[in-house]
């Protein structure tokens, strides 16, 4: 997988979790059909993994590095 594809598929997952937790936001928490009840992911746990996501996708945009430029002017 190249950096582009692999870039392309983390926006992409990106976007879904936004979905997953707007859908939440707005009340989609829990559900019932019938005598089933249906409960979505933890919003904690998404909002944990769409840091993680974040973090990723500013890695392969930005080259990665820990080290950052800073320019100071004046004096």
């Amino acid at each position: 997988m190249t950096p582009e594809e692999k870039l392309a598929r983390l926006h992409e997952q990106l976007e879904q979790l936004n979905k997953a937790i707007l859908a939440i936001q707005n009340g989609a928490q829990e559900y019932s059909i019938g005598s089933r009840r249906m409960r979505k992911a933890d919003l904690g746990l998404l909002y944990k993994e769409r840091d993680r996501l974040e973090r990723e996708i500013d890695v392969l945009e930005n080259g990665g590095g820990i080290f950052k430029v800073a320019v100071f002017e004046g004096r």
